[in-house]
């Protein structure tokens, strides 16, 4: 591999890329990824426009053979990445500043933390952030596969801590590693090594000039599929929860036509966020809706058991990493329904999210040294989960054992939020404050996900044109709205599952080549000084 350059980093050729791209209509697109994945989306459509029975079947036999086929590597892999970041914390690579030493971040940390949270989990853990918990909480009572290691049958507290690691363990660390190695391979390429903003760019150290070809060409399409269907994923989940805060507030009925439309609106208002770019876009929504979210979690904290809940916090977090190993482990599984339809799907959405997220982590990280990128993208969202899930998933938890909402347990997950708010003073002015928070998390979401799609398929260009940008909206609302209407959840969270399997592979060769890329910046820094 890699052309037998021994020395490679002083060696990089471009070559050509960026000279086979084309203009269409005011698009500058490179055609061996625009193609491709257009015409795979484009197809996806079509087939769920005139088949919607037998497509949403197909979707169905896709999520449970790939989830329970391939959970063990799924686990694996997820284990991988979180030791290689762990790994480069603690070394002295992590000295290294992404964009050389005069180099300086532009976003300040509160803006930084923002982004990165309301790009990576904000639609997710408002969605999961209740209904998981609660779910984990009833299995572990009644024990079986779908209890998280057994579960604790019978044992109210016990159910309760076992229900809390479990949520946490999917929600915290291995995601945000899955994240993060994607953010810091790209910010070292394109910042210290002067390359696209691409996916391909990674692999340099392994394809040398190659992967201006047709092995990047894969490489990018794999990473442009897993975002167009990942993210399409996460804003049907955005839209349904939504939609059931709307119907529970106001009586409007949740029809797929009002969902459609409400989807359509949304739409409109990300087109202006777009327009805005990150610093006048999706920036500013994300401060806000953060600013949002602590509020929305001090409130629920004093008004419901304010101590047991803080002391609640440290327990949970102690809990998930005293079994950290056992959840982590991807073999001898008794718990094989927690550990198939939900470990085994997030590592899938995860994977299907990083080229989006990490990407977007990448353009907004100039400037800070590899251990603060991944201690910022690993420890502090990790930390933030834990309160998120203790506050909302713990005192749900509470008021079922108390009988204040027996219907909880039992009500669809994209109910559950707004049944628990149900039982605190205020409930329609903070249902109202949640839907809201929802719909921001949808745009902030939704339009940095389009600057990424829109960043890989025009050969790693930042300054393609609004109508570009455009395009790549509209067609992941689209692929997200045929998915829904014709699949439901099911539909989507196969989608995510396809386009993040093969992805895994790719990971895990990305490490590899960004290992080899700061080892070489590590001996340049050495023989400098």
């Amino acid at each position: 591999m890699g052309d037998g350059m021994a020395d490679w980093s002083k060696q990089i050729d471009l070559g050509d890329f960026g000279q086979s791209n084309r203009t269409w209509a005011g698009m500058i697109v490179n055609p061996a990824v625009f193609i491709p994945t257009a015409i795979i989306s484009l197809s996806v459509i079509f087939y769920s426009v005139i088949a919607p029975e037998s497509s949403a079947a197909l979707f169905s036999w896709l999520r449970a053979s790939a989830v329970s086929e391939f959970d063990w590597f799924l686990i694996t892999v997820g284990n991988l990445l979180l030791i290689f970041c762990v790994v480069l914390i603690f070394s002295p690579l992590g000295r290294i500043r992404l964009g050389g030493r005069g180099a300086t971040p532009k976003y300040s940390y509160v803006s930084w933390f923002s982004m990165l949270f309301g790009a990576g989990m904000g639609i997710g853990l408002v969605f999961y952030g209740v209904g998981e918990p609660v779910t984990h909480f009833t299995s572990s009572m009644a024990g079986g596969p779908a209890a998280p290691l057994g579960g604790a049958p019978g044992d109210a507290a016990g159910a309760r801590s076992m229900a809390m690691a479990a949520t946490t363990y999917n929600w915290a660390l291995h995601p945000w590693a899955i994240y993060a190695v994607v953010g810091l391979a790209l910010a070292v390429f394109a910042y210290d090594y002067k390359m696209p903003f691409s996916f391909r760019s990674a692999f340099y150290p392994l394809f040398g000039k190659r992967v201006w070809g047709p092995i990047g060409d894969v490489i990018d399409v794999l990473a442009v599929f897993a975002t167009l269907f990942g993210l399409a994923s996460s804003l049907g989940l955005g839209a349904q929860q939504a939609m059931s805060g709307i119907t529970h507030l106001f009586g409007l009925p949740g029809t797929p036509a009002t969902i459609v439309a409400l989807i359509a609106v949304m739409a409109i208002v990300t087109y202006f966020s777009v327009r805005g770019g990150i610093d006048k876009g999706i920036r500013i929504l994300s401060e806000l809706n953060m600013w949002v979210a602590v509020a929305l979690m001090i409130f629920i904290l004093a008004t419901g058991s304010t101590l047991v809940l803080l002391s609640d916090i440290v327990i949970n977090l102690a809990t998930y990493v005293q079994l950290l190993p056992a959840f982590s482990s991807p073999f001898n599984r008794t718990d094989t329904g927690f550990y198939n339809d939900w470990t085994a799907y997030y590592w899938t959405w995860w994977i299907s999210w990083a080229p989006f997220v990490g990407l977007f982590m990448a353009r907004i990280s100039e400037g800070r040294t590899v251990r603060e990128f991944l201690v910022g993208a690993l420890v502090a969202p990790t930390l933030l989960c834990v309160i998120w899930l203790t506050i909302f998933g713990d005192g749900s938890i509470a008021q079922i054992v108390a009988g204040n909402a027996p219907e909880l347990a039992k009500a669809p997950l994209d109910k559950q939020l707004f049944l628990l708010l149900e039982t605190l003073p205020w409930a329609q002015f903070t249902s109202f404050v949640s839907i809201c928070l929802i719909l921001i998390f949808f745009i902030t979401g939704w339009d940095s996900g389009t600057l990424v799609i829109d960043t890989i398929t025009s050969g790693g260009r930042t300054d393609t044109s609004l109508r570009q940008k455009a395009f790549w909206l509209f067609a992941v609302g689209g692929v997200g709205v045929v998915l829904l209407v014709s699949g439901g959840l099911v539909s989507l969270q196969a989608a995510a599952i396809a386009s993040g399997l093969p992805l895994a592979i790719v990971l895990l060769l990305m490490c590899i080549g960004t290992f080899k890329g700061l080892i070489a910046l590590h001996r340049k820094a050495v023989d400098e000084a």
